[in-house]
């Protein structure tokens, strides 16, 4: 190994290191979930927690009547190359009349981490896994989400079951949600199964040895973009952005490549976003609280507006999630390869979403960017916990049990699941900031094409295009808003800090 690969190795094990120094240990867990944002993220389980782990010797399982059998289903999972926590499986059914019957079938977390147990007080506390270069940090024992509630390939397990039945433009018919006991019969990935729906590669192996699976496939592709169709009718923004993945050779960090969207990722995304909305109204029709995933109106409206206008497009005064679609549309047919740095842009100057508790006498709120009311967070009870909460409601509605939790405590959970959200998102940036460091510090002096990418009192922001990493504009940032092409030439990196300062190109 040359040194450089060594110095890699060394740096990419020392965010792992940094992140545990920064963050805090708690001090009483049962009594943590209230806010306390200031103690910050949780990388290891306690004693308590491994305790509580070593005494699981095996996957829940079911035998009452109320719980179905669907092993014989043609049930598959599609998630990234990597991943081993699989939340969800999904399978559809021909109708008649066009019609579609789609099932998701979601890893019930639930009857292994019960609520008020160490594990549960863990995932509570950091409320989310940290996903970041060096490292992942889970909610839960790996054991447990790449395992035991995770619906492994060839194994058995329990789920919490969203039935949809479409009509032939995608419009919902009708719902249930029941418990049942699902068999995962082939672990696929992202790319391979989007190329070979999109005709650029082979079929992949999983779907070739299972009868049947390649044809339910293509009919999950077909519903699913009926579903994307009607969302968008209605408003829903669509967007197409760039996100950046590291690409390491052995120790190596070598880049950070495009990761696009892609037909595979919209069977998924479509089908999961049906899935929150039916479990929202679900929960409304039981006279059940629940957690919502609302982005309200956009924050800065009027540069959104700017932007259209400086491609030739008028924008109401007022935020109108179908006319931000259409100019979006308009702009994608415009520059297709200029497009997924405006969406940047635009994503940016919507704001974040935020966990709100939704009353069952109240008006929700809703989701701006979805185009719907209608929207919780359920599909991954293994790496977020208030799809865990959302589950624990939804079970004690179905089977008319007390509610697991009070209107306040969900209050306090919904605030404390925003921040430390936020915290994990800042935790991931930095460790990806300091990798981006890394990669470019030889390179000082040299010019890029850049976007801007926030602009604020606190700094104005720029991502390359190439190579995927974002920056500092320390000179000669005036007059420079989000959504501004520009050049720009590196002047100074920090990597124990993660700092990446460029200048505006023609500046002193």
């Amino acid at each position: 190994m040359n040194g450089k690969a060594i110095r890699v190795e060394q740096e990419i094990s020392g965010y792992a290191d940094e992140y545990r120094r920064q963050t805090t240990p708690l001090s009483s867990a049962r009594n943590c979930p209230s806010g306390d944002a200031e103690r910050g993220l949780v990388p290891d389980f306690s004693h308590r927690a491994l305790v509580e782990l070593d005494a699981i010797h095996g996957p829940a399982t079911h035998t009452e009547r109320s719980t179905r059998d669907l092993r014989n289903f043609l049930w598959c999972s599609i998630d990234n190359d990597d991943s081993r926590d699989l939340d969800q499986l999904t399978v559809a059914e021909a109708m008649p009349g066009r019609a579609t019957k789609v099932l998701v079938a979601i890893a019930d977390v639930d009857a292994v981490v019960k609520k008020q147990s160490a594990l549960d007080d863990h995932a509570r506390q950091n409320t989310t896994s940290v996903y970041t270069v060096a490292e992942t940090f889970p909610m839960l024992p790996e054991r447990l989400s790449t395992d035991l509630t995770s619906l492994a390939y060839e194994s058995d397990r329990l789920a919490v079951v969203v039935e949809m039945v479409l009509a032939g433009d995608g419009s919902l018919r009708s719902s249930d949600l029941y418990q049942a006991t699902v068999h995962n019969r082939a672990k696929l990935a992202y790319h391979s199964v989007a190329g070979w729906l999109e005709g650029n590669g082979p079929m992949p192996q999983g779907i070739g040895t299972v009868k049947g699976l390649d044809e339910n496939l293509r009919l999950q592709d077909r519903v699913a973009q009926k579903l994307k169709a009607l969302r968008h009718l209605h408003g829903a923004l669509n967007f197409e952005t760039i996100e950046a993945r590291p690409v390491f050779d052995g120790d190596e960090l070598k880049d950070f490549d495009a990761e696009r969207k892609n037909r595979a990722k919209d069977i998924i995304e479509d089908f999961m976003i049906a899935a929150n909305g039916v479990t929202a109204r679900y929960l409304a029709s039981k006279k059940v609280p629940s957690l919502r995933r609302v982005v309200r109106t956009p924050k800065r409206w009027d540069r959104i507006i700017e932007l259209a206008a400086e491609q030739g497009f008028t924008l109401p005064k007022e935020p109108d999630s179908k006319a931000l679609e259409q100019f979006l549309e308009s702009a994608k047919a415009t520059d297709t390869l200029r497009f997924p740095d405006l969406c940047l842009s635009v994503i940016k100057l919507l704001g974040a979403g935020e966990y709100v508790v939704e009353l069952p006498e109240s008006s929700a709120v809703g989701h701006f960017g979805l185009a719907v009311r209608d929207y919780t967070h359920s599909t991954a009870p293994n790496r977020r916990y208030p799809d865990l909460i959302t589950q624990r409601l939804l079970k004690a509605a179905m089977m008319g049990q007390a509610l697991p939790y009070e209107t306040a405590e969900l209050e306090a959970l919904a605030k404390h699941c925003t921040e430390e959200e936020d915290a994990a998102k800042k935790v991931e940036r930095q460790v990806e900031k300091s990798a981006a460091a890394m990669l470019l510090e030889s390179r000082t002096g040299e010019r890029f094409d850049a976007v801007v990418t926030g602009a604020s009192d606190k700094g104005t922001w720029v991502r390359l295009l190439h190579p995927l990493v974002e920056g500092r504009l320390v000179r000669g940032f005036e007059g420079m808003d989000v959504g501004h092409r520009l050049s720009v030439q590196l002047i100074h990196t920090d990597v124990d800090r993660g700092y990446i300062d460029f200048k505006r190109k023609g500046v002193q």
